[in-house]
């Protein structure tokens, strides 16, 4: 059953498997939920350190894990504080003991990790610099990319009937607002519901409002917006 939305439909622009999944789940709770991609994460040759010069990976998205590639192989042995618990299923999967599991952010999760530590950080293209505690030293490597797409052009007479765009990082905010302006959409039709403050900040401006989710995960994104369409 579909519950009544002031706001017409959901659109849901991540990139897949984020994409399928979200749009499941807020089905499940009576969104009336569409999906169109704003990117593709594609991987990246990437250069494996010496394991032995290693002690832990810290990893702040599963995307990191899909696309690794061939080099993860060399580090199963090392142990993953990761920054939320699908990054975390995701490294269970690929056979990675799990260290920790943060639920703020991956500042949190470093700050929390003891000193000394070796810490290789597998990143994407676009990523938030991090602060290491004394004691605690990160190798930095990038193996995928984040590669913006085009929205439809069908797309354009939904705002009539009310949208709601969830938006689940920096840039996808950065990218809707573009592609926002290209097909001359009216912002101020458009409620925005983001899953923290930094991606709200990259949302630009004009819009019928900015949701900010209470918690920086996909389930408490979704609950805010079921309420808000209650």
């Amino acid at each position: 059953m579909i519950l009544p939305r002031a706001n017409g439909y959901v659109l849901v622009v991540r990139p897949e498997p984020g994409l399928s999944a979200t749009l499941a789940a807020a089905q499940e709770i009576g969104l009336n939920a569409i999906g169109y991609p704003l990117s593709e994460i594609r991987p990246l040759d990437w250069e494996c350190p010496e394991p032995g010069a290693i002690d832990a990976l810290l990893i702040g998205s599963a995307n990191a894990i899909r696309h690794g590639g061939e080099a993860l192989e060399r580090l199963k042995d090392k142990p993953v504080y990761a920054v939320g618990e699908t990054t975390a299923d995701a490294a269970r999967e690929a056979g990675f003991e799990i260290a920790a599991v943060g639920s703020g952010g991956l500042q949190k999760v470093l700050d929390a990790i003891p000193a000394p530590a070796r810490l290789l950080r597998i990143a994407g293209a676009e990523h938030v610099p991090l602060l290491p505690p004394a004691g605690v030293h990160i190798h930095t490597v990038i193996a995928y990319e984040n590669v913006a797409l085009e929205l439809p052009e069908p797309l354009r007479p939904l705002h009539d009937l009310g949208l709601t765009v969830l938006l689940h990082s920096g840039a996808a905010a950065e990218q809707f607002d573009r592609e926002s302006r290209r097909l001359a959409l009216q912002r101020d039709r458009i409620e925005l519901a983001v899953i923290g403050p930094r991606v709200a900040s990259s949302a630009g401006k004009g819009w019928r409002a900015i949701h900010v989710s209470p918690a920086p995960n996909d389930r408490a994104l979704l609950e805010m917006v079921r309420k808000l369409c209650l």
